[in-house]
């Protein structure tokens, strides 16, 4: 019988700034979504289509922080990671976590590719070294060593407190000269609450013929895939709940309950009140890291909006993140400074951060498939997380030439599809393995549906549209 633990002081009275400490792990998935998503794709979206995609990119960032909760109120609740419940969907057992695993697992090496080598053109546009592939490779090739390194020697304490800094510090800029562009915020607006149908501007064909190329559902899949992340890294995210150990977090009644699983919760009053009130840290912790993801995706569209849109400027190739660099220099040619060394720690937080959160993505992948993954310590899998997706991402560095075509596929599967997938399994797995009384709200059934089918569809959509385009 599960009955939760005692509620901290924190968590005892009225919602107050000390409940803010629950911010934690929060930051981890923010810091590693932001270095890519909002600095580099957000505002690219901006720059190609103006304000009129705000709606996909809010949208997406809305539909991800509440598949994340739905995920993460069911781990607190029940004390099982929600990737142990669904190996008990119908059909052959473990099937879904196996099929989830093996999707996320493969795009752990395209976005340790991708990242690294846009962070190496960023460190020879930094020193001035011109354009010159082989050094934005040894570049990259350096930031995948010593993140490995720091992966492997690090505490968990440490990278949550580096990235709750970075964090606080790109938002402070970012707002800053978000409000300093004086932006149409009417047309930002419209671009919000009304959505269209995505459509290259003649420029686009003219001036970048690569990027006409390629289907506008592909360009969105891409940018929904990158904001906010995706299931590769959600697993691993939920997982870092086992540090916390909130609610019933670390008292389980195991992956291999019953189908009677909900009677396994103690349902009286006090304990029911107890597992309500453990929510609480959840709520914080996703509420402010995906409040961070949706602020920053607003700034990024809006400036590439505002500044790269009228000037016909469009990050791609070995230009992907100079552009930027008018947000803040449009002011004083010196916070060009401020600009390079935020930008270099988005990216070289979310290299950083990368590589453990997939060490528990594949921990919590492989816990459903047998006792001795579940009996094993997380730090068993470091090492082969590490050699295979550094050995992976080196391999794939050195032979491909442009980043953007290394994270497309793994932002339209692990980024879209699979977060659609994600939503829709909630809703089973919460029918399931909770008794009525803590079961979700019609209304958050309901946004479940809605983001399942937004994020599904789009990836299908881009899945297809990609597909086509390889084949042609």
């Amino acid at each position: 019988m599960l009955i939760y633990p005692g509620l901290p002081p924190e968590l005892k009275g009225a919602m107050n700034w000390r409940t803010l400490r629950f911010f934690s792990a929060g930051a981890i998935i923010a810091s590693v979504t932001i270095g890519s998503g909002e600095t580099l794709f957000a505002s690219r979206g901006g720059a190609i289509f103006g304000y009129a995609l705000l709606w996909c990119f809010v949208g997406g960032a809305m539909m991800k922080g509440l598949q994340v909760y739905a995920g993460a109120r069911h781990f607190v609740l029940t004390g099982a990671h929600p990737m142990e419940h669904w190996g008990q969907l119908p059909g052959p057992r473990n099937w879904v976590p196996i099929l989830i695993g093996a999707l996320s697992l493969l795009c752990f090496p395209f976005w340790l590719a991708g990242l690294p080598r846009i962070l190496g053109e960023t460190v020879n546009w930094i020193f001035g070294f011109g354009v010159n592939d082989d050094l934005a490779r040894i570049w990259g090739t350096l930031a995948i060593v010593t993140a490995i390194i720091l992966t492997w020697i690090q505490s968990y304490d440490v990278l949550e407190k580096a990235q709750t800094a970075i964090i606080g510090l790109l938002l402070a800029s970012l707002m800053a000269a978000c409000i300093a562009s004086q932006p149409d915020w009417l047309a930002a607006l419209v671009g919000t609450l009304v959505p269209t149908i995505p459509h290259y501007a003649p420029w686009i064909d003219q001036q970048f013929p690569d990027i006409a190329k390629r289907s506008e559902w592909v360009e969105v899949g891409l940018y929904l895939g990158a904001i906010g992340g995706g299931t590769y890294d959600y697993i691993g995210y939920l997982g870092l709940y086992r540090e916390k150990r909130w609610g019933g977090i670390g008292k389980s009644v195991g992956p291999n309950v019953s189908d009677s699983a909900a009677a396994a919760i103690d349902i009286s009053d006090e304990n029911l009140r107890c597992g309500r009130r453990w929510l609480l840290p959840v709520k914080i912790d996703v509420g402010v890291s995906f409040t961070c993801v949706l602020v920053f995706t607003i700034f990024f569209v809006v400036l590439g909006a505002v500044i790269l849109h009228p000037e016909q400027l469009v990050p791609q190739k070995n230009s992907l993140l100079n552009h930027q660099a008018e947000f803040l220099t449009q002011f004083h040619p010196a916070l060009l400074y401020v600009y390079q060394v935020g930008i270099f720690m988005a990216f070289w937080g979310t290299i950083y951060g990368a590589y453990e959160l997939y060490t528990r993505t594949t921990y919590e992948c492989l816990r459903p498939i047998s006792a001795a993954f579940r009996a094993a310590p997380i730090k068993k899998f470091r090492l082969g997380v590490l050699l295979y997706t550094g050995i992976g991402g080196l391999a794939l560095l050195w032979t491909t030439s442009d980043p953007i075509k290394l994270v497309v596929p793994a932002a339209i599967i692990g980024g879209v599809f699979t977060c659609g997938l994600w939503c829709f399994l909630m809703i089973w797995t919460d029918r399931h393995f909770l008794p009525r009384p803590l079961r979700m709200s019609m209304l958050m059934r309901l946004g479940l549906v809605i983001a399942g089918s937004g994020l599904t569809g789009l990836g299908l959509k881009g899945i297809w549209d990609y597909t086509k385009q390889l084949l042609s």
